[in-house]
């Protein structure tokens, strides 16, 4: 759907064509494109590749999917993260809402951590996270820590503070993403924490690296022992495909 929406030839710009595209799917409602938000623009033709698609929550009738994409016009590179909501239904389940990412604009100075953030060739930002960064909204703990592991490893990162759910789902209790105290690895030396080929050493070493880099909140696809406190790490449904690495200030 993302896809559909975001992708158009010479002169399919604009709201009513975009409907077209998603009611060709067949399933979904066509008014979700109301929603799309900067998926679409006034540019003459568009391409929109997704980067990486995680699960945001997950129950058992609802979920939130955090998809994350490039986006291309004749004006430039651009690209957004959006929090998709689906909803179980028959014969699959469909989409309900749209959340695209609304990272804010840049800040006129930054701290010397978001500085080295942005020049690091060893922490790679998708446009809504380099956004965040760029906007200032991030907390140094966040930033610090992703310095910490980039001595070891090359990250991925999803999702930072913007498109992300406001509330961990499911619950009214406030996620540290949108409040800048978190953020989303789906890849760690160029190897996707999904893919069953990808070493767990690796994966479970990154998250034990996290945590001594300062995080209190570590989750990942496995449940790891041991920790500075019971609690430090975390594993669900919603995170076997990537590794959440939060901060409490």
């Amino acid at each position: 759907m993302i896809e559909a929406i975001g992708n158009w030839p010479p002169g399919g710009s604009g709201t009513a064509p975009a409907r077209a595209r998603v009611a060709a799917l067949g399933g979904l409602d066509p008014n979700l494109v109301d929603q799309a938000g900067p998926l679409l623009s006034t540019a003459d033709q568009a391409a929109l590749q997704v980067i990486y698609a995680q699960y945001g929550g997950l129950l058992t009738d609802s979920a939130s999917v955090l998809v994350v994409c490039d986006q291309w016009t004749p004006q430039g590179a651009g690209g957004t993260t959006v929090d998709v909501r689906l909803s179980a239904a028959s014969p699959r389940w469909t989409v309900t809402a749209l959340h695209p990412a609304d990272p804010g604009p840049a800040a006129g100075s930054l701290s010397p951590a978001a500085r080295a953030v942005l020049g690091s060739p060893r922490i790679e930002l998708p446009p809504a996270a380099l956004a965040d960064v760029r906007s200032g909204q991030v907390h140094d703990s966040a930033l610090q820590a992703m310095l910490t592991l980039a001595q070891a490893y090359t990250l991925s990162i999803s999702v930072v503070r913007s498109g992300h759910p406001i509330d961990v789902f499911g619950t009214t209790r406030p996620s540290d993403h949108p409040l800048g105290r978190a953020f989303d690895v789906w890849r760690i030396n160029g190897m996707p924490v999904v893919d069953p080929g990808t070493p767990h050493d690796l994966v479970d070493g990154f998250m034990r690296a996290a945590a001594a880099a300062g995080s209190y909140n570590v989750g990942g696809p496995r449940q790891l022992t041991g920790g500075t406190t019971p609690n430090q790490f975390f594993s669900d449904n919603t995170h076997h495909d990537h590794v959440h690495v939060g901060f409490d200030t």
